[in-house]
């Protein structure tokens, strides 16, 4: 992944719970910029960074993820105090998204997703254990035609609770019968297999390479960065085994609507 730096804070996206912002980096492109420092902390990055590039490795749609660095002297020019405190606590390296100009927030009525499209998203959301994809906030949009995934920050609940992390592994993930797509997957069985071959243990241990360490080393347990890495492969792993108990669900919750 490439880092760039923030030259500029462009405007604050207020919709977001985490307040993230349009900002522009030394490459001269703007992006998305998601707080270290915001309510839920790194571990808000750390979801959105695995959840996005395990999707990518799945061939889903995602916009690219950098590393960003933050110079808290950018808070100086902000009149807004609630600004200036989030980037004072995110110093130094964040994550963003790449900006999409002109792209449109996802309207199922308008933009009905093909079925195979649609079936290998929810698949994917109920795997990661995405809580935040539901009508009411779909982080769906719509560049080029395509339905983008973006903020996975609400995504691996698990790691808010790591002494339920076995049962997180084998939750049939019961919020999917709230999935903004869950009407248009019609092809859930026949996308399975496909899914499940995109995450071998090569593929999620290099996506877990990626986190930086302090990222995983903030709790107050001790536990270092190797372990918490294998913390969340193991998570994972067992999850993609097991995926039977989450698909089932999936359909159980399409038959119902």
């Amino acid at each position: 992944m490439r880092t760039v730096a923030v030259t500029r804070y462009v405007t604050p996206l207020r919709e977001g719970g985490s307040l993230p912002a349009v900002v522009e980096a030394d490459d001269a492109g703007l992006y998305v910029l998601k707080f270290r420092g915001a309510g839920q902390g790194p571990k808000a990055l750390v979801a959105e960074l695995v959840a996005g590039e395990l999707a990518r490795a799945a061939g889903l749609p995602m916009p690219e993820l950098v590393f960003v660095e933050l110079d808290p002297e950018l808070a100086r020019t902000e009149g807004d105090p609630e600004i200036q405190d989030l980037i004072r606590a995110s110093a130094g390296l964040n994550l963003a998204l790449d900006y999409l100009p002109g792209a449109l927030t996802f309207d199922p009525a308008a933009d009905p997703p093909e079925p195979d499209l649609a079936s290998a998203i929810v698949w994917f959301d109920a795997f990661v254990q995405n809580v935040d994809r539901s009508a009411r906030n779909p982080n769906l949009m719509v560049w080029h035609r395509r339905p983008t995934l973006i903020d996975h920050g609400a995504a691996l609940y698990f790691h808010h609770d790591w002494a339920g992390v076995a049962q997180a592994a084998l939750s049939p993930f019961a919020l999917v019968r709230d999935h903004v797509l869950l009407p248009f997957a019609a092809s859930l069985e026949a996308v399975d297999a496909r899914m499940a071959a995109a995450f071998d243990a090569a593929t999620i241990a290099r996506v877990l390479e990626l986190v930086p360490d302090a990222w995983l080393e903030h709790d107050a347990d001790g536990i270092d960065a190797a372990a918490r890495r294998a913390g969340y492969a193991d998570h994972l792993l067992r999850r993609l085994e097991g995926r039977r108990v989450f698909l089932e669900e999936a359909l159980r919750a399409r038959a119902a609507l």
